[in-house]
């Protein structure tokens, strides 16, 4: 990610730098970690012949789904404050607009 620009076009800019985490893959990842938590769960214990597994199962996924997209949204967060400290800041000159530029951009 990008800040923005501290100064006008045509001047050298300082831009800062940081890798950021996407928080959508973390929140996966947590919830299927609930879901699998969820799954040890219902299986570590002996049935019940009051409830099925498969009820047991869904109990225990609709309990610990939140929770562990929870604990995914914290690893992203602290993923994300780790990410600002190591911000580097750069310094960005404008290219004119010419044919000898043309590689330059596209690469």
């Amino acid at each position: 990610m990008t800040s923005q620009p501290e100064t006008t076009s045509g001047a050298p800019r300082k831009l800062h730098v940081r890798r950021a985490p996407k928080y959508v893959p973390f929140l996966i990842a947590g919830a299927l970690a609930g879901v699998a938590t969820a799954a040890i769960f219902t299986y570590m214990f002996p049935v019940n012949g009051d409830f099925e597994a498969s009820s047991v199962f869904g109990l225990f996924t609709v309990l610990l789904v939140l929770p562990g997209a929870g604990l995914g949204a914290i690893v992203a967060l602290v993923l994300d404050f780790r990410g600002r400290r190591r911000t580097k800041t750069l310094i960005a000159e404008a290219l004119p607009d010419d044919e000898r530029n043309a590689a330059a951009e596209t690469a």
